[in-house]
């Protein structure tokens, strides 16, 4: 969700997990497609130490130890629920909060919009 915030802001971005998925979660893609937002072509990938170097700031959710630390990439940990087996319903407030997160993290980047 996060990714496709971003990107929808102009930014270049990357997502992964440290335990991903074999396929997006429905409950994810519905509450996306609720605002206009479609995943169909996103697939999870793992969390790679090329992921990190190939980054500014890495944003983590919860990875802990897991996450490989590059020197000079700035790193922000998001306390957000994962929504693995949520309903559509538990899903939306944790979208909501990731877009809030990723709006605020734009301004603070000064990520220019592409349209």
């Amino acid at each position: 969700m996060a990714q496709a915030f971003f990107v929808r802001a102009g930014g270049a971005v990357r997502s992964a997990g440290t335990r991903p998925s074999q396929e997006l979660h429905p409950n994810v893609v519905e509450a996306m497609a609720e605002i206009g937002i479609d995943l169909g072509g996103a697939s999870p990938h793992r969390f790679e130490r090329a992921d990190a170097e190939w980054a500014d700031v890495v944003v983590t959710m919860g990875c802990g130890d897991e996450c490989p630390v590059v020197p000079g990439a700035s790193y922000r940990g998001w306390p957000i629920d994962d929504p693995i087996g949520l309903s559509v319903e538990a899903t939306r407030p944790i979208r909501d909060e990731i877009a809030r997160r990723v709006a605020a993290l734009v301004a603070e980047l000064r990520v220019e919009s592409s349209g």
